[in-house]
């Protein structure tokens, strides 16, 4: 009697295409709620900074390799998106502008495997200083080739070419938004699905026990290798959709500080969990939009954040609400309301305070021919006046004060809980 075959099926995972549906929902519906010339410069910044931060965190958060020239392989991506788009203007290439973005993401690869080879030789502190090393390099350099990178004013192009299709020109910036939300919804999925892989799992090993991994017959530096490569394809898009975007190309976009933001806001997000990213490319816009149109002190701002993030809160924004997530699981989270409200209202006591004093430093230092007083959230302060300095230090003491209370009644209130969810799993086991 012949054996027939049996087939198994996977379940289909529903909260999976729920996630991905709303992700997409959001970046379709998006420009529909915010209309303003600024909100669609934000969104379109935010698409490019998602798909550059994921790509980041596959070398930080699920390699565990520190790079601090990761600009270098969006940058490079980007000037090989601005010749190719002049190419096109000038008639040489046949190339849809939809397309530059993949020119850009070949750019990005070929460079991260040509120093991929060189720099994925080690690991750890030595990986990170090489990568710093290349970033250096590679900014020095654009300075010193000018025929390539354009010299201190860079590279403009036109990504207004060739013939409309279907009435798409790109010249307006909601066509150029839309086909960043595409790519940016294609490689976010791409890289998910890398995560999926055994490339993408013997990763996760090489970043854990690397020793573990070498015993069983692979070679780490290779696996390190194929996803540096990977890496830079993603970098090298968002590099290319960078160009579309801007029309034009500096060498600022491979400096120190473009890595630097990387690194800060992919930690900031959670780089130990696939949405942190995500979270921390929308808070890079903020900061580097909003926030510094606000005011002058924004990177010390940054810095206070980054400050309290890594004391308080290591695992970045998305380690917050995972954790936050786990007690609603449980029906626990109503009982730290109170103690949120408290944290909350304590510490932008302490943040009001402490932004007032910024500010009248800042005035003193650099607007001082303006005269002593200034504006501070609708309140008039007089920098030279003692009632201002000192109502900003009673708030900053008392707002700390009260925060370190606050604190450590949540502490307390957090553990109860975390015996509370333990008890609950073992009498569910039990069952």
């Amino acid at each position: 009697m012949s054996q027939q075959a049996v087939y198994h099926f996977k379940p289909i995972n529903l909260g999976r295409w729920i996630v991905w549906s709303l992700f997409a929902l959001v970046l379709i519906i998006a420009p529909k709620l915010f209309t303003s010339s600024l909100a669609m410069t934000m969104l379109s910044q935010m698409g490019i900074g998602i798909i550059v931060c994921l790509s980041y965190n596959m070398l930080l958060g699920q390699g565990g390799m520190l790079s601090f020239g990761h600009a270098v392989y969006s940058g490079l991506g980007s000037f090989a998106a601005i010749h190719a788009l002049n190419h096109v203007s000038s008639g040489a290439w046949h190339i849809p502008v939809s397309l530059i973005p993949i020119i850009g993401g070949i750019g990005g690869l070929v460079v991260a495997a040509i120093l991929g080879a060189v720099t994925t030789k080690k690991s750890g502190t030595i990986f990170a200083m090489i990568t710093l090393g290349v970033g250096e390099l590679v900014y020095a350099m654009s300075l010193m080739l000018p025929e390539f990178f354009g010299g201190e004013g860079g590279i403009s192009g036109n990504r207004v070419v060739g013939e409309p299709f279907m009435g798409i020109t790109f010249g307006p910036q909601t066509q150029v938004y839309y086909l960043i939300a595409l790519y940016c919804f294609i490689c976010t999925v791409l890289m998910y699905a890398f995560t999926r892989t055994p490339l993408g799992r013997m990763l996760n090993a090489v970043r854990d026990n690397p020793e573990r991994v070498e015993f069983i017959g692979y070679d780490t530096q290779r696996v390190r290798f194929f996803s540096f490569m990977i890496a830079g394809f993603f970098a090298g898009i968002a590099g290319g959709l960078y160009t579309l975007n801007f029309e034009i190309v500096t060498a600022e976009v491979v400096s120190a500080h473009r890595s630097g933001a990387y690194l800060l806001f992919t930690f900031l997000g959670g780089a130990l969990f696939y949405f942190g990213p995500i979270i921390g490319a929308v808070l890079m816009v903020f900061a580097t939009v909003l926030l510094s149109e606000l005011t002058k002190a924004w990177l010390l701002y940054l810095g206070v954040i980054f400050l309290v993030m890594v004391m308080y809160a290591p695992g970045g924004v998305a380690s917050l609400i995972m954790m936050n997530v786990h007690v609603a699981a449980y029906g626990m989270l109503r009982k730290l309301w109170t103690s949120y409200l408290a944290l909350a209202g304590t510490l932008a006591t302490t943040l009001l305070g402490i932004s007032a004093m910024v500010e009248m430093v800042y005035h003193i230092k650099l607007n001082e021919a303006l005269g002593p007083q200034m504006s501070f959230l609708g309140a008039e302060l007089n920098t030279r006046g003692t009632d201002a300095w000192l109502g900003a230090a009673l708030l900053v003491i008392v707002g700390a004060g009260l925060f370190e209370l606050s604190r450590r009644t949540f502490v307390q209130q957090w553990g109860q809980i975390q015996e509370d969810i333990e008890a609950e799993i073992r009498r569910r086991a039990a069952l």
